[in-house]
């Protein structure tokens, strides 16, 4: 089929029935408008055929419903090998009023006032995300599920994006801020564990000097024999102990306390103020182009009201300037639609980064907790070496005591006793007369 049959079966019949049924221009004006959009059945670049008909569709002087109408004939049947349009009542027309009519089926319109499927299939597109602190999410349900950054690891990365109600439920408190609040609780709790360590060498040392004080005292000095013998290594043992209970407390404090408190020390809070100034500005960024999204917004859909009432009066002739000013109204809308594109672009740009930089942050944190739990595990371990080594060594004390008391015989003592301390072997006899 030539170029002027499929022309006349798929765009020139269409039209006439068009301009019959909307009965605004007479069949030589939507001929002309038809030749003028024909170059959307015929172009080899979707680009360029997007951007002609926004270009018909703005300096049309053809009433823009017949104008949307024809380039809603002319390009529904575009060829199934062709991409779709890139969402064309936003791209090409953003007033509400170009919604409604392109989401009409062909030879159906809409009465005013009611929500075209079109509007409803936009406004659905819309509810399935949310926006929650200037920061977009997914609603429940809506669209793919989303994957876990790194499954059954419990990672960081995974679930601290959305904010979180402090327990008064007045401010949020970010995601990445409680795990910064993680990560000073972990050093708070590290500082504590150390002074209960030093806590536990006062109490050594303490004992240790007592110990060594009791080691000296005279009680029971005059005991003798073998019972005796056990005595003097039972006190002697004492002071053997207190030696070994001040080693461990010296221990203690080179091999437990000191690397707890010295781990990390006052640069690591440096360090996570960076982080927290980091991604603070961040989320200002967002926040910031949110706001401007927003603000874009605004002016669209007043763009878009001013062009509907220029639009209204184009149709009722209220004023021979409304044309010219339609024109200018719709090269703002258009302009402001741009301008929305635009802002939402950096929007997602900054929300990207912030995104990535929340994952590597987030992971380097809990890398960093991971490091802090293995050194206080290896410390509180070094904790119970000493304490079994120091049982150890107070067991060996014991022993010699334990020996000398298992050899007391009391015989033995009562002889060397007697020996030491007789008075006389001779007992006394009967006297004579």
């Amino acid at each position: 089929m030539d170029s002027w049959a499929i022309w006349k079966a798929e765009i020139w019949t269409p039209c006439v029935r068009v301009c019959q049924l909307w009965k605004r221009r007479p069949a030589k004006t939507v001929k002309a408008h038809a030749l003028g959009v024909l170059e959307l059945r015929i172009t080899k670049t979707w680009t360029v055929a997007v951007r002609a008909a926004r270009r018909h569709v703005l300096h049309s002087k053809a009433s823009p419903a017949i104008v949307i109408r024809l380039l809603k004939i002319i390009i529904k049947p575009f060829p199934s090998n062709q991409p779709p349009l890139p969402h064309p009542p936003i791209l090409l027309f953003p007033a509400p009023r170009y919604q409604a009519l392109w989401g009409a089926s062909s030879g159906e319109d809409h009465p005013p006032g009611s929500v075209s499927p079109a509007k409803r299939q936009i406004k659905e597109i819309k509810e399935t995300k949310i926006t929650t602190n200037c920061v977009t999410f997914p609603l429940p349900g809506e669209g793919p599920e989303q994957q876990l950054l790194k499954p059954n690891e419990w990672s960081y990365c995974d679930y601290f994006w959305a904010d979180k109600k402090d327990p008064q439920g007045t401010t949020s408190v970010a995601g990445f801020e409680v795990l910064l609040q993680k990560q000073l609780k972990g050093k708070q709790m590290q500082k504590e564990m150390a002074e209960f360590i030093h806590e536990r060498i006062k109490i050594e040392e303490e004992y240790a000097k007592n110990l060594s004080k009791l080691s000296l005292s005279t009680l029971a000095a005059q005991e003798e024999g073998t019972l005796g013998e056990a005595w003097t290594q039972l006190k002697k043992s004492l002071h053997d102990e207190a030696e070994v209970h001040l080693k461990f407390s010296n221990k203690l404090h080179s091999e437990v306390e000191k690397p707890l408190l010295t781990f990390r020390g006052d640069n690591f809070k440096k360090d996570l103020k960076k982080y927290d100034h980091h991604i603070a500005d961040l989320r200002k960024q967002l926040a910031s182009r949110y706001a401007s999204v927003e603000k874009a917004r605004k002016a669209l859909a007043d763009r878009q009201k001013d062009l509907e009432v220029k639009t209204q009066q184009l149709e009722i002739k209220l004023s021979n300037k409304t044309e010219e000013d339609i024109k200018k109204a719709r090269r703002k809308s258009t302009q402001a639609g741009d301008d929305l594109m635009r802002c939402v672009d950096l929007y997602n740009q900054t929300q990207s980064k912030w995104f990535e930089e929340m994952v590597t942050t987030s992971m380097e944190l809990e890398k960093l907790e991971v490091e802090r739990i293995e050194w206080i595990q290896q410390h509180l371990r070094q904790y119970t070496t000493l304490r079994h080594e120091t049982d150890m060594f107070n067991q060996s004390m014991v022993e010699p005591v334990d020996q000398l008391l298992q050899n007391v015989d009391p015989a033995k003592d009562r002889e060397l006793w007697v020996k030491e301390y007789k008075t006389g072997e001779v007992r006394p006899v009967d006297m004579d007369i």
